[in-house]
């Protein structure tokens, strides 16, 4: 697109980003961009949390910039407090770094949780065993769904087992969920569910653990998202010193996530103790898990990821509309 083809940037509404989404290569456009995150041609720096005046709530900033696209932008999350409910948004602002101009400003909802579930696709790709053959999703909304879209073709899985309080009297989304894939069984229990799995997806909005003691049959990879609420952790940070620990990037993460922190705080684990990273592993230089103990994958969300997706979106808007 020539610099005369828009005169402004484009205006990307969550409709728009729904029909573009089956388009979009998210495990391409993540591998390269923590591929150049690991080469030093990418920028990451941490979130920032900026809190409203009078306990009206906060926004997340997430920036990144990447050279060999030429971009760089910030995604604006913020989280309104109301009467009832709280307001949760997000819009990305996609920008050149040959021009200093606008590209796009678009809603980063879905896109967030495409990216998200991308990010543990990655992961997953490179940390299950070889012979992983059970895969164990705990939640069923938005993200859930996203992770068993993107999760099904990481392994030729046996089983695609999901668990969610909500599915035992909710037969439209247990169809729903079932017609994601064929392999897809929903679990009444949740001890059912991760018994004998060789990876633990967690999307849950839980700031407690979901997993406790005894749930787990075998050592397994346990991936988690989490949630924004304070120090917010998906399982015991008592666990962290006695698992293989990975994290979507070393730089950033262990700072920010709950059971992280806590393992720090609580337990003498150190941040130090990260086996390796995303960008170490999509570059070929990182040590793999043992399965002599769990191995854990936390992803916090990061401002690259915004960038990388919003400018998969930016090309296949403006190839169409070329």
């Amino acid at each position: 697109m020539s610099k005369t083809d828009k005169a402004v940037p484009l205006i990307v509404d969550e409709e728009t980003v729904r029909n573009a989404l089956p388009h979009l290569d998210v495990r391409e456009a993540l591998t390269q961009m923590f591929r150049a995150l690991g080469n030093d041609a990418a920028v990451q720096p941490p979130q920032t949390l900026t809190p409203f005046p009078g306990g009206a709530g906060d926004f997340i900033t997430y920036l990144g910039a990447m050279a060999s696209a030429k971009v760089f932008g910030a995604k604006l999350s913020p989280y309104i407090v109301t009467p009832s409910r709280p307001v949760i948004t997000a819009w990305t602002a996609l920008m050149s770094m040959e021009t200093g101009q606008p590209l796009m400003w678009c809603d980063a909802g879905l896109l967030t949780v495409e990216r998200t579930a991308g990010a543990t696709a990655l992961a997953v790709e490179h940390l299950a065993a070889p012979n992983a053959q059970t895969l164990a999703i705990i939640g069923s909304g938005a993200v859930g769904q996203a992770h068993l879209r993107h999760l099904a073709s990481v392994r030729p899985w046996h089983s695609i087992q999901v668990f969610s309080p909500d599915l035992k009297d909710n037969a439209a989304k247990r169809a729903t969920l079932m017609a994601l894939d064929e392999r897809v069984a929903v679990c009444t229990a949740l001890e059912d569910c991760v018994r004998d799995a060789d990876v633990v997806a967690l999307c849950t909005s839980s700031g407690t653990p979901v997993l406790l003691e005894g749930m787990l049959g075998k050592p397994a990879l346990i991936t988690s998202i989490s949630t924004n609420a304070t120090n917010a952790h998906e399982i015991p940070p008592s666990w962290i010193p006695a698992m293989d620990v990975y994290c979507d990037y070393r730089q950033t993460t262990p700072a920010s996530a709950g059971e992280m922190k806590l393992a720090a705080e609580r337990h003498g684990w150190s941040a130090e103790n990260v086996v390796a990273d995303l960008p170490e592993l999509v570059s070929g230089v990182a040590q793999k898990p043992s399965y002599r103990q769990h191995a854990f994958f936390r992803s916090i969300g990061l401002g690259l990821e915004d960038v990388a997706i919003a400018f998969e979106l930016f090309r296949h808007l403006t190839r169409r509309d070329a």
